[in-house]
């Protein structure tokens, strides 16, 4: 399934970049997005810096025929390789769960205003169920992306 979100923001590509650069800033998405724990590292390797955000968040919106899939929490890795101020490739996985997201992040501005692209492909190899999955888990993406947009928000209005 292809999914694509843009979010807006009332600051230059520099300030948003160093937004996403922020550990703060992380800690305050895995907070808003309502995860029961969560990290966020940040590494340079080589001309890239890769940040890792791992959370774990509680299962109970999902419906039933998703959770014995599921469980009762979901482990969520997201890795972004910066390779550009204005572009990471995105690998989003379940850990031990047969679906995955593979995209990129793109970042754009025009007069003062940055966009935020998410472009990705999300795909779930179980026979039968596979397609509902993949709308769920674009679903699930979609509340995230928007509870981090408000964070953004806030983080750039200071």
């Amino acid at each position: 399934m292809h999914f694509t979100h843009t979010m807006t923001y009332d600051a230059s590509l520099a300030e948003v970049g160093a937004m996403l650069d922020d550990p703060a800033y992380r800690d305050r998405v895995i907070v808003a997005q309502k995860s029961i724990e969560g990290t966020a590292t940040f590494e340079q390797v080589g001309d890239r810096v890769v940040v890792v955000v791992d959370v774990v968040q509680p299962a109970d919106d999902i419906p039933g025929f998703a959770r014995k899939f599921v469980g009762n929490r979901i482990n969520v890795v997201q890795r972004e390789e910066w390779t550009s101020a204005d572009h990471a490739d995105l690998h989003v996985t379940i850990p031990g769960r047969p679906g995955q997201m593979v995209g990129s992040i793109e970042l754009t501005e025009a007069g003062g205003v940055t966009t935020e692209t998410v472009d990705c492909e999300i795909t779930v190899h179980i026979p039968l169920v596979g397609g509902k999955l993949e709308r769920l888990i674009g679903d699930l993406l979609l509340k995230a992306l928007r509870a981090e947009e408000q964070v953004a928000r806030d983080y750039l209005s200071r």
